[in-house]
């Protein structure tokens, strides 16, 4: 009896030491998931989308936060690194900026507009963008992979922008398109704004596809009203697509017509005539 009640106690002794062992290990990983948790609880700098595509002459537009995880009021200054001839800007809410002032705990969405170089060839750019503090240094890897240009030039073969019409007239002017850009050109519709009366329609009325570096002529036929005055009109070609969109001005000289000028010489030289006549007539009564 004496030896079972032994036995008994030893294993009670045994349980209460394997206890005691486990809460003297367990403080210490406690402590430690606790540490691990309040740093992954830190200050972040994060982007909703990190990789954006974009034209080479469009801006690549990045949504994203600054989260000031210390205990204390921190000054951040965003820097990036950026190739020759790219260009970065900072905005929160609508306002540009270098740097920011934020108390603890604050989280503030920036907008990142980044351009790209005139001469930067179609591939992907990874853009590090940091926010540093005196205590912290916030990396932010951006990647934007541009695709090419979209460009249109559109204008008269030889330059010429400017013509001269009669009233009653119609005129047809030749302009040509070109794609100066290094992305296909597709849906290109042409329109015109004109003066009060005046007409115009386009051969063809819209191009299907424009290549790199082609070009298609388009005739621009016009037709001015009768009894237009004669003088200066202002007149714009516009071609465009969901892409691009060029305008093209032009100065218009509407001069009288010859015929006009006669039957209005015809009219002065008749009137001239019937009052000699009545003066004749009734002047030596």
């Amino acid at each position: 009896m004496l030896t079972e009640l032994s036995f008994n106690y030893s294993r009670i002794l045994r349980g209460v030491a394997v206890l005691l062992l486990n809460l003297v290990f367990a403080v210490p990983l406690l402590h430690a998931q606790e540490t691990k948790k309040s740093a992954a609880g830190g200050s972040t700098f994060t982007a909703k989308l990190m990789n954006l595509e974009q034209p080479t002459n469009e801006i690549f537009r990045y949504s994203t936060e600054l989260h000031n995880g210390s205990s204390k009021t921190v000054v951040y200054e965003l820097v990036a690194g950026l190739d020759p001839g790219w260009t970065i800007s900072y905005k929160v809410d609508g306002s540009s900026v270098t740097s920011l002032s934020m108390e603890a705990g604050r989280t503030q969405n920036i907008s990142i507009e980044i351009g790209a170089a005139a001469s930067a060839t179609p591939q992907k750019y990874r853009i590090p963008v940091k926010a540093i503090s005196g205590t912290d240094t916030l990396l932010l890897n951006l990647e934007a992979v541009v695709k090419g240009s979209y460009a249109l030039t559109f204008s008269t073969p030889s330059g010429k922008l400017n013509e001269e019409l009669t009233s009653g007239s119609t005129k047809q002017i030749k302009l040509t398109a070109t794609n100066t850009g290094t992305m296909l050109l597709s849906g290109l519709s042409f329109s015109s704004q004109l003066p009060t009366g005046w007409e115009c329609s386009f051969e063809p009325s819209n191009v299907e596809k424009l290549e790199p570096g082609k070009s298609v002529t388009i005739s621009a036929n016009l037709k001015v009203p009768d009894k237009t005055i004669a003088g200066d009109y202002a007149c714009t070609f516009t071609a465009t697509n969901s892409n691009t969109n060029v305008q093209t001005a032009f100065r218009m000289e509407v001069k009288t017509s010859l015929f006009a000028g006669w039957i209005g010489m015809l009219v002065i030289l008749l009137a001239v005539g019937i009052v000699y006549y009545l003066i004749r007539k009734y002047g030596r009564r």
